[in-house]
């Protein structure tokens, strides 16, 4: 077996040869951290986005897109801070064809080992004649000396002509042939609103090679949202087409419907080697599970149970006759096995009277990064939890630590509450918080026991709190098993998330309120 590697055109691109077969590497570019973020009510901290960036390079994503850093100073920070702390992936940030944008990036990214400028200009004529009020020959103009700018400010540019599917190819082909010719390495055709499907985006990547004249200077990427669920489909099919880049999120997340998922694109090139034999990734792929979990956790977006790869039900077969084939030969009825992707079955760890020093090597052994505040936290937290509960298992553990790591510092804290309900009694709950090393207390009725819970707490804090979204499930089975809440606020006209754990959910729902109202001005 021989080994090569070469460094072109801006971008890291490896062979395989094989028994005299050249395998090409399908690069694997993350839009988590912009594009996923766009999702509603999926905002992240920077530091958040700091911890979801040191999974992705552990999973060994080429090219992470960090974020949009002329859009907010919280954006400009996580490029920055990501720039600073990423090695190995490289990391890219969004701009307009703007020369404010284009220099935000470019700043952000200086201290980045392997930088990218990602540029963004549309080019159907919905978008020219209703967003810009454009001729083509001006978009054409502003395309060019993008390119040619960022060029100066970056060696490796990439420029994606928005909604590409929708363009007339004519004018797309020009777009393209120019941005290259003025030092873009890597050309990106976005299905910006999800509209088109495998047949079409497998005939549009093979007539961009056909028409373009200086396509073989660049690296043909895809980006599919997924408004008729074809994302990764479309995705998939323009590989077979010629793209050698993908876009994509984890656990599919995004604008709207989302967007292309990495599980389902790395997974499918893996498990389908007689189609994609000639194709690799280098995900390592035994950690797809603990980055869905963490992205899941940080953006407080549950995973559907019926989600390909990473759902709950994925691997569940409830079938006695697919039962029956699964334990004669697994491949009867599944494809992947799931320790592939790092699902493997929950293994008692800890328990009440484990120690410090357990207990931090466990969380390494699971992937956390913590510094001495957290685990500190962490672990008073799993103290708690471990004299209600009498077993601890993985997922409890994860889900313990993610609550104590998801806001630093919080300004509100739970120190105890009492509600009395019943079927003729109404509702009342007092609630006591800490602040600043200050206990605060609120008294309150409701509707119900988490409802004046609620309401109590925004006695407290001042807020006037909308709920917009309430999900309970449990975390592990029996009945100590931790409930998590997950939540949606709306306060100032800003969506907060967040979430909490407790085997008590009223607890639970509690932790997820205040995890929501501690993000107000910690992005």
């Amino acid at each position: 077996m021989s080994f090569g590697a070469y460094f072109e055109f801006g971008f890291w691109y490896s062979t395989i040869t094989l028994h005299c077969e050249i395998m090409e590497k399908i690069i694997i570019f993350d839009t988590t951290l912009r594009d996923g973020e766009q999702a509603p009510g999926a905002s992240l901290t920077h530091q958040q986005k700091l911890e979801i960036a040191f999974q992705l390079e552990k999973l060994g994503v080429d090219i992470i897109e960090a974020g949009f850093p002329i859009a907010s100073p919280g954006d400009f920070k996580a490029v920055a801070e990501i720039s600073k702390a990423i090695k190995k992936s490289a990391i890219c940030g969004l701009a307009r064809c703007l020369k404010p944008d284009i220099e935000s990036a470019a700043s952000a990214l200086k201290a980045a080992k392997k930088a990218r400028i990602h540029l963004f200009l549309a080019t159907s004529k919905i978008h020219l004649q209703y967003k810009f009020k454009k001729a083509e020959d001006e978009i054409l103009i502003i395309a060019k000396n993008a390119v040619k700018l960022a060029r100066r400010l970056c060696d490796d540019i990439e420029f994606s002509p928005e909604d590409a599917t929708r363009s007339e190819r004519g004018f797309l082909f020009s777009v393209i042939e120019a941005v290259i010719n003025e030092g873009a390495r890597t050309i990106n055709i976005p299905d910006t609103v999800g509209y088109s499907y495998p047949q079409e985006i497998f005939s549009l990547i093979t007539d961009i090679k056909n028409n373009v004249p200086n396509i073989d200077k660049a690296v043909i990427a895809i980006h599919c949202h997924d408004d008729l669920g074809l994302a990764s489909a479309n995705s998939i099919s323009a590989v077979l087409a010629g793209a050698r880049q993908v876009h994509c999120t984890i656990n599919g997340i995004g604008e709207r419907a989302g967007n292309a998922s990495l599980e389902e694109v790395v997974m499918a090139i893996k498990t389908r080697k007689d189609i994609f034999g000639e194709f690799y990734t280098g995900i390592n792929t035994k950690e797809i599970f603990r980055a869905s979990r963490m992205v899941s956790n940080l953006t407080n977006f549950v995973v559907p149970p019926n989600k390909a790869i990473v759902g709950r039900n994925a691997f569940s077969h409830e079938s006695g006759i697919h039962q029956d084939a699964i334990l004669k030969n697994r491949m009867t009825y599944e494809i992947i096995d799931p320790k592939d992707v790092g699902i493997s079955s929950n293994q008692l760890i800890l328990g009440k009277h484990s120690g410090r020093h357990a207990f931090g090597d466990r969380l390494k052994a699971l992937g956390f990064r913590l510094d001495d505040e957290q685990l500190n936290r962490a672990f008073v937290r799993f103290k708690e939890v471990a004299d209600k509960k009498k077993d601890i298992f993985d997922d409890d553990l994860r889900t313990i630590v993610e609550d104590e790591i998801s806001v630093v510092k919080p300004l509100w804290q739970l120190s105890s509450f009492e509600v009395t309900s019943g079927t003729k009694i109404k509702p009342e709950a007092k609630v006591v918080l800490i602040k600043k090393s200050k206990n605060v207390s609120g008294v309150s009725s409701g509707d119900g026991p988490v409802d004046a819970c609620f309401k109590a707490i925004d006695k407290i804090t001042g807020y006037k709190a909308k709920l917009e979204d309430f999900r309970l499930e449990a975390v592990t089975s029996g009945k100590d098993a931790l409930g998590q809440v997950s939540l949606k606020l709306k306060i100032n006209n800003s969506i907060y998330s967040g979430r909490g754990s407790s085997t008590d959910i009223i607890e639970a729902a509690i932790r997820a309120y205040l995890d929501s109202v501690n993000k107000l001005g910690v992005k």
